[in-house]
């Protein structure tokens, strides 16, 4: 039996906790360090967890030699230099959507772990979520061939907090971030690079200074399109919701659950070995330190998705 890997997590907000939910069911790993900005809330969640080492520093951690990788679910802003570093230090490194947030910082990324060889992967969970690996098998199989994606990622966010409601210290990003999620699926799903790329977006916020509707749209290179509505102004269902339609079916996938055209519920409980899309994502990334493989959502195999979001940036700011 190989030895346990040992993780450091950083970031105890409403994302670490996920992870930390989704390792406990990973057999052979173990979270032995949490950092995160406040102390006393970091200890909090280290007793809850079992987590001996607590710390605010990154640099801490990663002096740890027993530390083989880290899982980074920190601010975007802090993505990219985290990543670099956790590198730099002879870690595996998992670092959250996006990757960063300018595509200068994701190819400074994606240079340095070719260089080290060491596995760096970016939490895209989409290709994780049973509900999305159901579709990828079907197109995979042949039996179905996307024409159209219609995605709605909608949020209230009309102050400053994250996914609990709570006070957050960053700002959050409808391009670099939720925007990320769809360009890399599409992509990934329809197996053909996207070739056109369009986007508009409503007014600045005054204090938050980042738009709070967009709308994109994505054309790949074999013919497929894709339509993207994104907006923190939204005070109703939030989440991202996805409508595949294709040649032989609709799907609409929420999350980690899948309906038919019709909405009725389609059984994906047998896609993968569990129904959490994060810990699918957590066994991908221990999975390919353990096989020393290229993982699904690599930082290499995710850089197109950057390419893209630049572009689109560089249409928004012209």
């Amino acid at each position: 039996m190989s030895k346990p890997i040992k993780v450091a997590l950083a970031g105890a907000g409403a994302f670490g906790i996920k992870h930390l939910d989704g390792i406990k069911n990973i057999d052979g790993v173990e979270v032995v360090s949490l950092i995160s900005r406040e102390l006393d809330k970091t200890k909090e969640v280290a007793a809850r967890y079992g987590i001996g080492h607590v710390t605010t520093d990154l640099a801490d951690s990663l002096a740890l030699k027993e530390v083989d990788a880290v899982i980074l679910c920190t601010p975007t802003q802090m993505h990219a230099e985290q990543t670099l570093a956790c590198l730099k230090a002879g870690k595996h490194v998992q670092v959250e959507i996006p990757l960063a947030d300018s595509l200068k910082d994701a190819e400074a990324v994606v240079a340095l772990q070719k260089q080290t060889g060491l596995v760096a992967m970016c939490g895209h969970t989409r290709r994780f979520n049973p509900s999305h690996q159901y579709v990828h098998n079907k197109i995979q199989a042949g039996e179905f061939s996307i024409q159209q994606m219609d995605v709605q990622t909608y949020f209230f966010r009309r102050t400053n907090t994250n996914a609990l409601g709570q006070a957050r210290s960053w700002t959050d990003h409808l391009l670099w971030h939720h925007a990320a999620h769809t360009v890399d699926l599409f992509a990934y799903q329809v197996g053909s690079p996207i070739v056109q790329a369009n986007a508009i977006q409503g007014p600045i916020h005054p204090n938050l200074g980042i738009a709070m509707d967009m709308s994109i749209q994505l054309k790949a290179a074999n013919g497929a399109i894709c339509t993207l509505s994104l907006s923190f102004n939204n005070d109703g269902p939030l989440g991202t919701f996805f409508r595949y339609i294709g040649d032989t079916a609709t799907y609409i996938a929420r999350y980690d659950d899948l309906f038919n055209g019709k909405e009725e519920k389609i059984d994906v409980s047998k896609v993968a070995v569990s129904m959490n899309g994060i810990e699918l994502q957590d066994r991908e990334f221990f999975s390919a330190i353990q096989e020393r493989r290229e993982p699904n959502s690599s930082v290499g195999k995710v850089l197109a998705c950057y390419q893209v979001l630049h572009q689109l940036e560089q249409q928004l700011n012209g």
